[in-house]
């Protein structure tokens, strides 16, 4: 399913893999050998929907909250952790991007699986720019293959002589390049130049922040001109009850990691202000953010539960500070642990669970 690109993206020993300069503000050479300074001003501007695929677990979800600078996905070593297009907002002086981070492309082996699929269609439906995240650290591999022939029966024409010809821009993204030696890396960028008929290669330790505003850069250039869609300070498109439910979520997987059950939903039932009774009124108090957590067997309540409710109260310590800055004043997180029997296959389970 490869195929080779013998006219762009040629790598050879010299790769610098060091941040760029901004685009904002460099100095640029004309025709005569003399510089001139480049100002905002003449920098078109910039705005686009990017969509951030590859395998599951290969750092998409590390690489977005790196480039936003705050956490807005969950990042776990889990397979298949993403579970909703997460639309993360990086606002620059000249652009401003909106980054979708996609549940991994897989075989779905439940209905729950099928439905994260369909996710990953809705994300692809209207973007200006792919991100596909291939990982140093391991070889090309049957699911890169198969994201790859998806993306170009949405993305691509081919041509009389087999390659293909991209209608949007597609980027790789070599994530995880600590994992590898100079050489080693020299290789692996070589070897995914070959893979497609990609418009940019990047490589990126996002764990490291290493190379993340050439990463950023990149995907500048290669989004289209266009308006700002979103405030400064907005950097996420999720309601306050789904970023709460996905905190949750992410601090039972560092809680309990190889102990916890795939199966886990977390859905904030509500988020209730203190008002007065007769006047409606709000009034300084604690907000009472109410959070429905789900497992599929009785035998699975005891691992979210904990020894003496041990894990419930890690988790409302470890996110007391982001769920008051989430709400907008103190609050107090009540967790409650129930089952929803084989919801990963039942219609009218997943309905209620938001998927």
């Amino acid at each position: 399913m490869t195929d080779q690109n013998n006219s762009t993206n040629d790598v050879d020993d010299n790769i610098d893999i060091t941040d760029a300069s901004d685009v904002a503000g460099v100095a640029e050479v004309d025709a005569t050998g003399e510089t001139e300074n480049v100002t905002k001003q003449d920098v078109p501007y910039r705005s686009g929907f990017v969509a951030v695929v590859g395998r599951p677990n290969v750092g998409k979800s590390t690489l977005i909250n790196a480039l936003i600078g705050k956490q807005i996905a969950i990042a776990s070593s889990r397979p298949e952790t993403t579970r909703k297009a997460i639309r993360g907002i990086l606002t620059a002086d000249h652009a401003q991007l909106v980054l979708v981070d996609t549940p991994g492309i897989h075989r779905p082996r439940t209905l729950l699986g099928q439905r994260l699929n369909d996710v990953v269609d809705e994300s692809l439906a209207d973007v200006d720019v792919v991100a596909f995240l291939l990982p140093a650290d391991q070889e090309i591999g049957p699911g890169d293959k198969r994201i790859l022939s998806r993306l170009r029966t949405d993305f691509a024409t081919k041509r009389e002589d087999g390659t293909f010809k991209w209608r949007i821009p597609l980027i790789a993204i070599v994530t995880k390049i600590d994992e590898l030696g100079r050489q080693q890396l020299i290789n692996k960028l070589i070897e995914i130049n070959d893979f497609a008929d990609f418009s940019d290669i990047v490589p990126v330790s996002a764990l490291k922040h290493d190379n993340l505003a050439e990463v950023k850069n990149v995907l500048i250039e290669h989004t289209p001109e266009g308006p700002q869609m979103y405030p400064d300070d907005q950097i996420s498109e999720e309601r306050p009850e789904d970023t709460i439910a996905e905190l949750v979520r992410g601090a039972f997987l560092e809680t309990l990691d190889d102990e916890l059950p795939h199966s886990l939903a977390v859905v904030v039932d509500s988020i209730d202000y203190p008002e007065d009774n007769e006047t409606g009124q709000g009034y300084d108090g604690k907000a009472q953010v109410n959070v429905s957590i789900y497992v599929e067997r009785d035998s699975q309540k005891p691992i979210i539960i904990g020894k003496g409710a041990s894990n419930l109260t890690y988790v409302k310590k470890k996110l007391r500070t982001p769920v008051n800055r989430i709400v907008g004043q103190k609050a107090k997180l009540d967790l409650h642990v129930k089952v929803a029997k084989g919801w990963q296959s039942d219609p009218k389970q997943l309905e209620k669970l938001g998927f």
